[in-house]
């Protein structure tokens, strides 16, 4: 059994890859920050359906509880195949109105915890195992609420392309940029606001986090063996580059 990392994975885009990882076999260890007791209802959706995983409490931020969460993982089960970098925060915050605290939170955990995340595990992974960056469609557009978020998503694509570089050629490290998905990153959407959004993304629906998951799958399996160095879109076509 393949052991995994899914950073941020109590709720979300992340809950639902970790979710659907361990329903294709995967060992998952499911990252969490605050909330126990939902990290605990992931995880026992994942025992329910015959999966395995441990939840980990880790703020992505601090090296250190990262560096404590990947080595609790492979002194118990073993080396690691597997890593997703998806625990993110997004404050909607134009520059006139982001503190400084607000900046700086934002990239530590966006961008400083993808970092945190690989270098913690590079000595715990296996010969041939793969990285997956989330990163976001606002890495291209840029974003009207969020100057940090945009700049940590298009921080995580440089640091992906580095690190594809440069852990070749026994590592791959790919990233995914989803649009517009069904979380609650989009909870204060009312329903005119959705039905504008659905009508801009030329397959006239927002995405799921499942349609996320489905694709991180695929770059962590040997069915994208030969893809390195790429972002994946999932977008529904909304930004199409």
């Amino acid at each position: 059994m393949k052991n995994v990392i899914v950073t941020g994975a109590s709720r979300g885009i992340g809950r639902a890859i970790a979710i659907y990882l361990a329903g294709k076999g995967y060992r998952v260890a499911v990252n969490y920050a605050n909330n126990e007791e939902v990290a605990k209802e992931v995880l026992r959706k994942i025992r329910a359906c015959g999966g395995e995983g441990e939840i980990y409490r880790a703020d992505v931020s601090s090296y250190e509880d990262v560096a404590k969460m990947v080595r609790e993982f492979y002194e118990a089960y073993g080396p690691i195949y597997g890593l997703v970098a998806n625990a993110g925060i997004y404050i909607r915050k134009n520059i006139r109105e982001m503190s400084i605290e607000d900046w700086k939170r934002t990239i530590q955990v966006n961008l400083d915890g993808a970092f945190h995340l690989v270098k913690a595990s590079l000595s715990y992974l296996e010969k041939k195992a793969s990285i997956v960056f989330i990163s976001s469609q606002l890495a291209f557009r840029g974003s009207p609420s969020s100057v940090a978020y945009s700049a940590s998503k298009a921080g995580t694509l440089g640091l992906m392309r580095s690190l594809a570089l440069q852990l070749s050629p026994h590592v791959r490290v790919n990233a995914i940029a989803p649009g517009t998905i069904d979380t609650d990153m989009i909870a204060n959407y009312n329903e005119e606001q959705r039905k504008r959004r659905e009508e801009e993304i030329p397959l006239k629906r927002i995405g799921t986090p499942e349609e996320v998951a489905k694709v991180v799958a695929f770059l962590l399996s040997e069915d994208s063996s030969y893809i390195t160095g790429a972002t994946i879109d999932v977008n529904g076509g909304f930004y199409i580059r």
